[in-house]
């Protein structure tokens, strides 16, 4: 779940349970966790987290000053780049004869755009029939706040970055938005639909978390 905070977008990991309370807790990652009572509306927890703002702009920004911000890249000798979670030197990749930075860049960011495409048509076919859903559409796209959305019309889009993660972290995505289809919003129904096709799906979400700062050109 994605929650506006002063302009910010802050991830946050959102875990059901049989419990009387909901909490909130911040990680030395920087991965928002809020536990809630399980059927907590979605509303409710966005209000809470919202009551609580303050402190959790604060308490990121204080970790983020103790952690390394990510590396810029180089396009040029070692420079490495993920690739369905490994790293790949760029001549791996692309082309890389002849090349300035800015072609380079631009070159790399088509294959990450055709690879996430080619990735997903592959990977959502068994999860479509399964589900018994079909989206209008799917289309891959450039965002800074989301990995994946679903409207109300059933058209599903991907963040081209998508190809930077692990198989099985895309596969937590697909699932995600095409549980969307069924349920449009983040209820009990929707996430014990998502957890019966990926059990393990907590996992996922805090790689993304954690590691989508790196996911980057």
């Amino acid at each position: 779940m994605n929650i506006t905070i002063q302009n910010q977008t802050i991830s946050c990991n959102v875990q059901y349970s049989k419990r009387k309370k909901v909490s909130i807790q911040l990680d030395p990652n920087g991965l928002l966790t809020v536990k809630a009572p399980n059927g907590t509306p979605e509303d409710a927890i966005i209000r809470l987290v919202e009551q609580h703002g303050e402190w959790v702009l604060e308490n990121l920004r204080r970790l983020g000053s103790k952690q390394p911000a990510p590396e810029a890249r180089t396009y040029q000798d070692y420079g490495t780049f993920m690739y369905l979670g490994r790293e790949h030197r760029l001549e791996e990749l692309i082309d890389t004869t002849d090349a300035n930075e800015e072609a380079l860049r631009t070159q790399l960011k088509k294959f990450y755009f055709s690879s996430c495409k080619k990735v997903i048509n592959q990977r959502i076919a068994a999860y479509q029939q399964q589900l018994k859903v079909k989206p209008k559409s799917i289309d891959i796209v450039e965002s800074t706040t989301k990995w994946g959305s679903c409207s109300f019309d059933k058209k599903l889009t991907f963040n081209y970055r998508l190809a930077m993660a692990p198989v099985e972290v895309i596969d937590y995505v697909i699932v995600h938005e095409l549980c969307h289809l069924l349920h449009m919003n983040h209820d009990r129904s929707f996430w014990r639909k998502v957890g019966g096709i990926m059990p393990d799906y907590k996992e996922k979400e805090e790689y993304l978390a954690r590691y989508g700062k790196y996911m980057t050109l």
